[in-house]
Parts: C-alpha cells; sequence; structure tokens
C-alpha cells in the first residue's frame, strides 16, 4: 500500500510539472511572450484549477535540490524540464513513461498527447492554446500547433497507422473539407484517467465483457490430472514469451466449467484478470469490430488482462468474426471449442480438459464429506462426473441439510447424497431428452424367466463396471466394448419400456427417452452434432438412455450411390462408436429387429426379445393391472380375461378404460365392464371379433 502510495504520489508530481512546463511553452508562443512566466513557486506548486490538491503530501523531489531560480523564460522552461527528468528517474516510472513503453509513443507524440490531456485537466489551456494560434475561435490543441510549439516534430504522428490515431488516443473533430493539420484534438477520457493514475477496463469494452469470478479459481488445490493441465499451459506460455503473438490456447473438450477453472487458474499464476466474452457478443458491423478490436488490444497492453471466448452455438458468420479477431489481436487468449476444426493464422496451443478423474473425484468427495458417509464416495464416482466445485457444493448442501433437521430423526446422508446427484445430473438432460417418471418395480414385471434373468444381469453390469473395469484391470487392456448396451426386441406393448424403468428403478437412476425428431436433421453434420452433445451430457448425468423405435435411427447401412447415402452411413459409424464408448447404460428398442444394422447388433452387450404374453402370463398381467385401492368386484374371472389375445400394454388400457367406466356407472369395476373395454380395445386394434366373446354369463343369467 505504501509503495502504491508513492506512486501515485510521484505520478501526480510528474503530471504537474509536465503541466507547468507545457505552460511556460505556450506562453513563449503567444504575443504576451517575456510578460509573466511562471515563478519557481508555480514550478513546485500544483495548479489552482482542475483536478489537483493544493498540495502533496508525500513529495519525492522539492525545488531544494534543483540549482536557484533563474528568471529568464527560457531558464524557466529549462529548469521545469529538469525537474520532470528527476521525477522520471522514479521505479516504478510515471504513467506517461509507461504508456509511451507499451503503446510505442516518440518523445514528440508523448508531448502532443500531453497537450490534449492538459485540455481536460486545467481550463486556462483553452485560452494558452487560443493565443499560442492567434486566433480566438481556436481554444483546443492542433497538429499545427504541436508542429510549431514543441522540438523535433514527427510528421509520422499524423498517420493513422501510427500510436496516436491506431491506439485511438486521440479524438479528432474535423468537419467538412478541414485539413486534418487544424482539426480539434483531444484526449480520449481512458487515457487522461490511465495518465492521473487510474487504471480501469474501457467502459466501452464493459457492456461486453464478464470477469470471470474469483470462486472459479480460488486456492483451493486441483486435482493432479487438472493441476497437469495447468503446468503444461504455463510451461509453454513461458516458451512462447519472446514470440511476437502469443499462441491461442484451444480448450477442448464439453466441461465448461472445467475449462474455466483452468483457465482462471493459469491466468491467476500468470498474474492477469480473466475476462469472458460470448461470441454472440462480438460486434458483426464492421465499424464496431474495429473499435473493439482496438480498444481490447489498446486494453491487453495497459491492463494485465486475458480473454476467455466462449463459442458455445456459434455461427459460421461468428466463427469468421472470431478468426479475424484472433489475427489481429494479441495477449493471452482462451478458446472455449468441442472441437479444433475452427482456423486461425494464429499459431495455437491445443489441450483435451476433463473432469478429474474417477478416482480423483472419489478423493474430493471423501475430503468434502468430513468422514460421512463413508461408503457413498466410491460409488458417487462411479456413477456420476462433477466438478471439484460440484461436489463440494453437493456434499455442503448435504451435511447442511442435516444439521438443520430439527424434527428429531436424522436423515439419511446416503439418501440426500444420491437424490441431490441426481438432481444436480439432470440439468443438462433435461433439454435435449425426455424425463420418464420411474414407477414400475421388478414385482409389476411379466416376462419368461429368461428374459428376467438377462434383465437382472444388465443391472448388475451397471452397479459392478467399476470394479470390473477399474479395480481389476479390464479398463488397461481394453480401448472399446466398455459400454453396457441392451436391445429390447418386441412387440408394442410387450413391457419394453417397463423393463426400462425397473432397470432405472433398481438402479436409482433417471430414465432418458430420447427424441429422434430432435436428434436426426437433414443438414449435413447436424446428426453427429446432436449425438455428441446427447452422450456427453448423459455421461456426466449418469443417466440411462432409452432409444424408443430406434430403428428409425440405427438402421441398415446402405450402398453409396450419392452423397446423401454416404452421409447417412457416416451417422451410423458414428454412432457405433459412441455406444461402444458411453460409460453409461443405453437401451435400445425397437419393434423391427430385422431393420437394424447387423454390424451394429453385434457390437451390442445384451440383446432381449420380449415375446407376445401366452395364457398364464396375461393372466399374471391381469391379477397385478389393478392396485389395492381399485374396487374390483370379486367374481372378476382373469382366467377368462386371459384368453384375449392381448399384449401387456393393451391389457393396460383395457383395465383403466373399464376403471373410468365403472367411476361413472356404479364406482365397481366388474366383469361386463372390463368386457367392453376389452371391445373397445380390439376395435381399436382393428382384429376380427365375435359378439359372443364379450358376453358373461353367471348363474342368474346371461349379461351382456
Amino acid at each position: 500500500m505504501r509503495e502504491q502510495l508513492d506512486w501515485a504520489t510521484a505520478n501526480e508530481q510528474h503530471l504537474t510539472a509536465t503541466l507547468s512546463w507545457l505552460r511556460l511553452k505556450l506562453q513563449q508562443c503567444t504575443p504576451e511572450q517575456g510578460q509573466g512566466g511562471l515563478s519557481q513557486q508555480e514550478l513546485t506548486d500544483e495548479p489552482s484549477r482542475g483536478w489537483f490538491k493544493r498540495k502533496s503530501s508525500h513529495p519525492r523531489i522539492s525545488a531544494k535540490q534543483l540549482p536557484p531560480p533563474k528568471h529568464s523564460e527560457e531558464d524557466e522552461i529549462e529548469q521545469a524540464a529538469q525537474l520532470i527528468a528527476e521525477i522520471e528517474k522514479n521505479e516504478p516510472p510515471p504513467a506517461l513513461l509507461i504508456l509511451a513503453q507499451r503503446l510505442a509513443l516518440s518523445h514528440f507524440e508523448q508531448q502532443l498527447l500531453v497537450l490534449c490531456v492538459a485540455m481536460a485537466l486545467d481550463t486556462r489551456f483553452a485560452r494558452l492554446c487560443a493565443l499560442a494560434q492567434d486566433d480566438i475561435n481556436k481554444p483546443y490543441p492542433t497538429f499545427a500547433l504541436a508542429f510549431a510549439l514543441f522540438d523535433d516534430p514527427d510528421w509520422s504522428a499524423l498517420s493513422p497507422h501510427a500510436p496516436l490515431r491506431h491506439w485511438r488516443l486521440l479524438e479528432i473533430n474535423q468537419p467538412g473539407v478541414q485539413p486534418l493539420t487544424a482539426a480539434a484534438l483531444g484526449a480520449d477520457e481512458r487515457i487522461v484517467n490511465y495518465l492521473k493514475g487510474l487504471n480501469y477496463l474501457d467502459d466501452r469494452l464493459t457492456p461486453l465483457l464478464d470477469p470471470l469470478q474469483t470462486s472459479d479459481h480460488g486456492g483451493e488445490t486441483l486435482p493432479p490430472s487438472q493441476q497437469q493441465l495447468v503446468d503444461n499451459m504455463l510451461d509453454y506460455l513461458e516458451r512462447s514469451n519472446g514470440e511476437a503473438m502469443v499462441p491461442v490456447i484451444e480448450l477442448l473438450g464439453h466441461d465448461t466449467i472445467s475449462k474455466r477453472l483452468i483457465a482462471g487458474r493459469v491466468a491467476s499464476l500468470l498474474g492477469l484478470s480473466l475476462q469472458t466474452l460470448n461470441i454472440n457478443m462480438l460486434p458483426t458491423q464492421t465499424g464496431d469490430f474495429e473499435s473493439f478490436t482496438r480498444l481490447w488490444q489498446r486494453e491487453s497492453l495497459l491492463m494485465p488482462l486475458a480473454l476467455y471466448i466462449q463459442l458455445d452455438g456459434a455461427t459460421d458468420t461468428e466463427k469468421t468474426q472470431l478468426k479475424r479477431f484472433l489475427e489481429r489481436s494479441n495477449g493471452v487468449v482462451f478458446v472455449d471449442l468441442e472441437d479444433n476444426k475452427t482456423k486461425t493464422v494464429r499459431e495455437r496451443f491445443s489441450i483435451e480438459i476433463n473432469k478429474p478423474t474417477p478416482k480423483e473425484q472419489e478423493q474430493l468427495w471423501k475430503e468434502a464429506l468430513q468422514g460421512q458417509a463413508s461408503k457413498q464416495p466410491q460409488r458417487l464416482a462411479e456413477q456420476f462426473s462433477f466438478s471439484q466445485n460440484d461436489i463440494q457444493r453437493l456434499a455442503r448442501a448435504a451435511l447442511d441439510g442435516i444439521s438443520k433437521d430439527e424434527s428429531g430423526i436424522t436423515p439419511s446422508i446416503d439418501k440426500m447424497l444420491w437424490q441431490g446427484c441426481r438432481i444436480a445430473a439432470r440439468a443438462g438432460m433435461e433439454q435435449l431428452a425426455q424425463r420418464i417418471d420411474i414407477k414400475a418395480g421388478w414385482e409389476q414385471l411379466v416376462l419368461p424367466s429368461e428374459q428376467t434373468i438377462l434383465l437382472h444381469q444388465i443391472t448388475d453390469q451397471v452397479a459392478q463396471r467399476n470394479r470390473v473395469y477399474e479395480e481389476w484391470g479390464f479398463r488397461e487392456q481394453m480401448n472399446r466394448g466398455l459400454g453396457i448396451n441392451a436391445l429390447f426386441a418386441g412387440e408394442s406393448g410387450t413391457g419394453k419400456t417397463m423393463a426400462a424403468e425397473v432397470i432405472a428403478n433398481a438402479l436409482a437412476l433417471d430414465l432418458y427417452r430420447i427424441d429422434l425428431s430432435s436428434v436426426v436433421s437433414k443438414y449435413i453434420g447436424e446428426t453427429e452434432k446432436n449425438l455428441r452433445k446427447l452422450f456427453d451430457t448423459a455421461e456426466e448425468s449418469g443417466a440411462i438412455l432409452f432409444f424408443d423405435e430406434a430403428d428409425a435411427l440405427f438402421g441398415k447401412r446402405s450402398e453409396v450411390k450419392e452423397s446423401h447415402d454416404r452421409f447417412a452411413n457416416i451417422e451410423i459409424n458414428y454412432l457405433l462408436q459412441r455406444m461402444e464408448s458411453y460409460r453409461g447404460l443405453a437401451i435400445l428398442a425397437t419393434n423391427m429387429k430385422s431393420a437394424l444394422d447387423k454390424a451394429f447388433m453385434r457390437r451390442l452387450r445384451f440383446i432381449v426379445d420380449f415375446p407376445f404374453p401366452g395364457v398364464e402370463q396375461r393372466k399374471e398381467i391381469w391379477s397385478k393391472v389393478f392396485t389395492a385401492n381399485t374396487p374390483v368386484d370379486e367374481r372378476v374371472d382373469y382366467s377368462r380375461l386371459a384368453k384375449f389375445n392381448l399384449t401387456g400394454g393393451n391389457i393396460h388400457n383395457v383395465a383403466l378404460n373399464a376403471a373410468f367406466l365403472a367411476a361413472q356407472e356404479g364406482g365397481v369395476i366388474t366383469m361386463p365392464l372390463l368386457l367392453d373395454a376389452t371391445r373397445t380395445e380390439f376395435k381399436k386394434l382393428e382384429r376380427p371379433t365375435k359378439e359372443s366373446d364379450f358376453r358373461w354369463q353367471i348363474a342368474t343369467g346371461v349379461v351382456a
């Protein structure tokens, strides 16, 4: 704090001395020349008007250190110049010298800039400029005035490529056909404040940029795998330190949270403030884009800044704009990409960013839970994939939930953690697929023993996959086929969806039905992009994917006769690869098993055929279709109902329709109502019927 205060004091003295020297130079050029130069006291005191206090509380250079005052105007100017030179020897140097060094300003350009800055700091300079130009209508600086006022004028300062105009340090008011040398000049407000010692991000950029929150790159120790990525980036940037342009750092992968965390850590270690920019905020109009690019370049030189660019959902036009921006900007830039297909002429350093490994996540859970729920860390790490911040947040919420319980019954932290993780993992999937409300259990499922055994095997493999792959070392020997996938084949209503619900219920996981209309696209490459986003998000959520009517998406590859066939085959090949690498469970359901691609069938872990239920299975389904609260007539004959060739889904429809009929007529589900509902179901299915099949005979007669 003391060093900062001393620098601010020295900088203020330097600016004060520079303005005093400048007033003397202007007075020397006025008709009143020689009639009233500034006194020695005026050189050491601050001006009475402007943005300055009367005296400095921490003087660095005093007038006592200089030779006795002289009386000629030339001597006073020389004395003021000596004072400026003495102050400039301080370390760090004043803001004007820092600005000149970073923006490559010549000595003449520095003097011209100070002349414009003086207009904003001291109101006396307007009159002095008018007198020096011998024109009362010119109370402002001009290039012509600077050429006449300062020694060794540099005509190249007029160039739009010279620093003053290139970096937008000056504001030029040039109406009509007025020559540039006579145009009114002013200093940019940001530069005025910079020379005064106030360094902040230009307010023309703040609406487009957002600072990365400091909590994203705090002092916590990163997991080893992510810390290694930070070290790799720091080493690469250190090796590139002497290059003209710093390489763009491309952060590949779909885990934006980890990318921001790692980019923030790298920027923090480099002493940079990380600003984030969404690609859709990049100006599209040529003039606005040019201004933004110049201002960002200038700010990155004046402040310790780094930029993080988010490309989520970028259009081709926005990617072109990004390419132009990267070609014309320097400094540390992180680009968030899902792949490295975005091209730029700048050298780039690409690095894959992932969440912590399962072992690291297990350790993070142990640390965050502080010894509570000792058996949960491994289970949570096996099923879900969370960032370090997410793990800490979820663990803290579970621990707080227990400590705040006032009912006297301590809730299960295991259950709270698992449910909290399920809810947190849904965030990404809710926008991509439809979550199925899980209700069915093993006791409701009616299938032959062979199919039931297969379903239990699928459930057990999902539950034990981490032990087999990680602890027993299968992942080290295999690079494909680690995903658990299953095909459920059978007619509509034979129990495929219910079986998926049963598995999800047994594993306490969410089940998502994939809407094929939102995945398949007629545009080339869009289907693969949609599938990649779907599988990547599902990997993190631990959800079970259920592709209904999968034959529409996983159909046979065709002979290539036109370009469309070739791209359709590419989509199927991509699906085959993702199904094998998916770490969760993917279930495919189809009514047309023969329509699926043979190569795809070969790579499936399980194939479960759901047969049309026989009489005994239909009887069991009928006996389980009603709940305990449903009023059912005790004379209902399930054996008679089982003789109708209906699937489980059709039986549920009949039972539901009969329940509504009973609610309307008498409140009890009777056999006649069930037969009426069965007749309606047969007509809906367009099956031939005999009226006698739907008559119910009891001891007192025949009831239709």
